[in-house]
């Protein structure tokens, strides 16, 4: 069994890191084996760009059991507080399209520029994990990722009103989802809320606790996957 776990920068998953060289058998910088089953990391950087492009590359070179993408998010909804851990179960490209004269955004599926329903994104211009019923140890959300997270009350309220359903939000979710859809290949987003989406104020934040969080969700999920292997 292969599995690929992804995350944006290496602080995300230093946990897991520390568990995988204790209770498994490192073999290369960013490989782990223990039987028949071998966890790969994988560092993408910040970003939608970065994302696409590393795991792109990724999935084209080895064929994976499955994929997840781990790290930390804010929360839009408030059912989800900093340290919930959430599994994200449908992702959008938020900020892809044009601003218009008067303010208002739309998007390049409303524009036609990628036409809607066009595979892997539904009509609304969503993407879809259907691999996601067969994991319900997480609540479920719905996320939305962007280039610029958003930080002032006008923007945050007109992202709400264009995307009422979004309740987390990242920057590199929906690369992920769209690479993983496109290689057919089974996949995970597990996000921890480090903070709510409100006007930007680092010192509401709980980073530490939602990475400790993050980490004991994916060993648990790990030491699940093997034992079930």
């Amino acid at each position: 069994m292969n599995i690929l776990i992804v995350a944006a920068t290496p602080f995300e998953i230093a946990a897991l890191r520390a568990h995988l060289q204790a209770a498994f058998v490192q073999t290369a910088e960013h490989q782990f084996q223990k039987g028949d089953v071998k966890v790969a990391l994988l560092i993408t950087g910040v970003g939608l760009p970065l994302t696409g492009y590393a795991l792109g590359r990724v999935l084209a070179l080895e064929e994976w059991n499955l994929v997840i993408n781990a790290g930390i998010a804010g929360a839009l909804s408030a059912k989800f507080s900093p340290g919930s851990v959430v599994q994200v179960v449908t992702e959008r490209f938020a900020d892809l399209g044009v601003e218009e004269a008067d303010g208002r955004f739309t998007s390049v599926h409303e524009m036609g520029l990628i036409e809607k329903g066009q595979a892997p994104f539904d009509e609304e211009g969503k993407l879809h994990n259907q691999h996601a019923q067969g994991f319900g140890f997480l609540p479920q959300a719905h996320g939305i990722s962007v280039n610029r997270v958003h930080g002032t009350a006008a923007s945050i309220e007109q992202l709400k009103h264009k995307y009422p359903d979004a309740e987390i939000e990242s920057m590199e979710g929906a690369a992920f989802f769209y690479a993983c859809l496109m290689e057919k290949v089974p996949f995970l987003e597990i996000r921890s809320v480090s903070n709510f989406v409100e006007p930007r104020n680092r010192d509401n934040w709980k980073v530490e606790e939602a990475l400790s969080a993050l980490n004991k969700t994916l060993i648990e999920l790990l030491q699940s996957l093997f034992a079930s292997y």
